[in-house]
């Protein structure tokens, strides 16, 4: 039971609570009037929603397209286009090319409902066309077995006999049809639209057309769909390592034979494990670059394999490629110098993959340019497993250092050459307490913010004069004064050392 509003309702109802007339949504009080001796228990929507959301994920076994049904909030609220109101909650399967998979549409049905009813649920179930279709035959058709299938194009002539509240109506547009004789959802197919819309709204004709494949009601998955994904079940749960990486190279030399086709490569793999219990337990992993290498995907599995718990087997395993990016074949060249170079770079992406997966995708970086001018903005270690950058060229520049000050120290001029206003390097500096005596000097070059990087503390730097100078010892520094923005007599710096 639950509250609502101002009163105590009963929340979900057992089989032997139907059989006495008790439902959903009725008063405890009037539930106590009918049957005295009823057992109640505080309702516990949060866990049913998580333990019906686990559900969702263990039949993934089945499609990729699976959703959890949210139950109605309030059974005398109105009914809003939602696949489960006016009913309790349910799972969803859009099972759409899926069924050849077990044996064909009775096969699979049968399959659903004896393994979900193994796990001690009571199940009834129904294929349809429509989503609509499918709730309707399963909640209100009489039949004798927990799982119908309803013949392609036979959902108009399945859905004529059962009562209009199949079609998920608030309760109070059900009794109203009701009240105006209209019992039955084959009633309502011949009826003019107007007068109903006129008396009931638009809910009642769009129940209807979203039944009878006339109005859209998509599912939305609890997972993305992938296009490229693999399954293998097994006759009898295993559990032993071995065996369960035997069954990733299967998986993996299965999926990358349909990226082959699709001239795709997998970025994003997931890897579920069914267990007959209805949990399941997945692994996750990721390249740096598109990769269909069956061994080397298995090897990314097989050293995260102590990570899952088989528990008392696993039934099912499939594997899917959530993000994927189009990979042509790669020309290895006829040189012998060619194939090395392409082998090379191979095998640092491998090294790459195999470290992320163990220590971490955020941990791994790769160093990578950008288009800036200012030089400590140039190179920057950018997200091994990101998008990678696109390539820079940077235009001819004079002489870089091969050592930048990350930040540039601040440096004591003792002595100018000339006024500061005459664009001269200083003839003597002291930096780390060392003083350093100018002998040859290049320069200047002169490099300005970026002042379009707003929100960047760079922006606020004022215009740069760089100049590459030569102590009496030969050491050379690359120095640059610094005008307007952070003081307002000039500054100097040391932004790097020559080797």
């Amino acid at each position: 039971m639950r509250e609502a509003r101002t009163r105590h309702v009963l929340y979900a109802v057992d089989a032997a609570a139907t059989g006495a007339g008790l439902r959903p949504g009725m008063a405890l009080a009037d539930a106590r009037a009918m049957v005295p001796t009823l057992a109640t228990a505080p309702a516990r929507p949060a866990e049913d929603k998580r333990a019906l959301a686990r559900l969702a994920g263990w039949c993934g076994r089945y499609s990729p397209w699976t959703a959890a049904g949210e139950p109605a909030t309030d059974a005398d609220g109105p009914a809003a286009l939602g696949l489960e109101n006016g009913g309790g909650a349910g799972l969803w399967l859009d099972v759409t090319g899926c069924a050849h998979l077990f044996g064909g549409e009775d096969a699979m049905l049968d399959d659903v409902v004896g393994r979900i009813g193994g796990l001690s649920f009571a199940v009834r179930a129904a294929m349809a066309d429509t989503p609509g279709g499918a709730w309707a035959v399963a909640r209100y058709a009489p039949c004798h077995a927990p799982g119908t299938v309803v013949p392609p194009g036979g959902t108009r002539d399945a859905l004529a006999g059962l009562p209009v509240a199949a079609l998920r109506l608030a309760p109070v547009d059900a009794a109203g049809l009701h009240g105006l004789g209209l019992k039955r959802i084959g009633d309502l197919y011949d009826l003019p639209r107007a007068p109903l819309v006129a008396r009931f709204g638009n809910d009642v004709m769009r129940r209807l057309d979203a039944a009878l494949g006339d109005a859209a009601e998509p599912i939305s998955p609890a997972l993305p769909a992938v296009a490229q994904r693999a399954r293998i079940a097994f006759a009898e749960p295993i559990g032993r390592p071995e065996d369960i990486a035997a069954a990733i190279e299967i998986l993996c030399i299965e999926l990358c034979a349909g990226l082959v086709r699709a001239g795709l490569g997998a970025r994003r793999l997931m890897l579920a494990f069914y267990r007959p219990d209805g949990t399941l337990a997945r692994l996750r992993v990721g390249t740096a670059r598109a990769s269909r290498d069956p061994a080397h995907l298995s090897r990314l599995f097989a050293e995260r394999l102590d990570t899952v718990d088989p528990g008392f087997g696993i039934e099912d395993m499939v594997l899917a490629a959530g993000t994927t990016e189009p990979l042509g074949a790669a020309q290895m060249g006829l040189a012998r110098g060619a194939a090395e170079s392409n082998a090379d770079a191979v095998g640092i992406d491998t090294l790459i993959d195999r470290l992320g997966n163990r220590l971490g995708p955020d941990r791994i970086r790769r160093p990578a340019m950008r288009a800036s001018h200012l030089p400590e903005r140039v190179a920057w270690l950018a997200p091994a497993f990101g998008p990678l950058p696109d390539p820079v060229a940077l235009p001819p520049l004079p002489p870089r250092p091969a050592r930048l000050l990350r930040p540039p120290e601040p440096v004591e001029v003792v002595a100018l050459a000339r006024p500061p206003a005459s664009g001269e390097p200083p003839a003597l500096f002291r930096w780390r307490r060392a003083v350093h005596r100018v002998v040859r000097a290049e320069g200047p070059e002169r490099i300005a913010s970026e002042w379009w990087r707003a929100e960047a503390a760079d922006a606020a730097a004022g215009t740069r004069d760089y100049y590459r100078v030569e102590d009496a010892d030969g050491r050379r520094f690359w120095l640059y004064r610094e005008e307007g923005a952070r003081s307002a007599a000039s500054a100097w710096y040391l932004h790097g050392v020559f080797g």
